[in-house]
């Protein structure tokens, strides 16, 4: 059974051709949405699947909860690894400031459901 996540990677590929997606693994422990993990992959097709994505994020060694993926559609194909490093550094910056960044990509629970991170309004 098709996931979100396959969803959101067929209809990606589909539009943009080969693309690069920065990904943050996050533990969620509520009220808190801690990062863990980040890593780039350059995406060339669309044959692999969300248990595909969980089998690559095993080699992690995290306890996860969610994953946010950041397609980089604006170069016209899979970007150089220097500059994939430098936008992945860059937004791991974005998120440590504010875990609402997340909801600028395409973020999944460990199903490939997608996520949504809410403010709490303080007490």
């Amino acid at each position: 059974m098709a996931t979100d996540f396959d969803d959101w990677l067929t209809r990606t590929f589909a539009d943009h051709g080969g693309f690069t997606a920065l990904v943050v693994l996050v533990r969620i422990a509520e009220p808190e949405v801690k990062p863990l993990a980040s890593t780039f992959l350059n995406i060339i097709g669309d044959e692999v699947d969300w248990a595909g994505m969980i089998a690559l994020f095993a080699g992690s060694r995290q306890a996860w909860d969610g994953a946010a993926f950041f397609a980089q559609t604006d170069d016209g194909g899979p970007l150089e690894n220097g500059e994939a490093r430098g936008r992945l550094r860059a937004l791991e910056e974005r998120i440590r400031a504010n875990r609402l960044v997340l909801n600028e990509g395409d973020f999944f629970d460990t199903f490939g459901r997608r996520l949504k991170v809410e403010e709490i309004a303080p007490n």
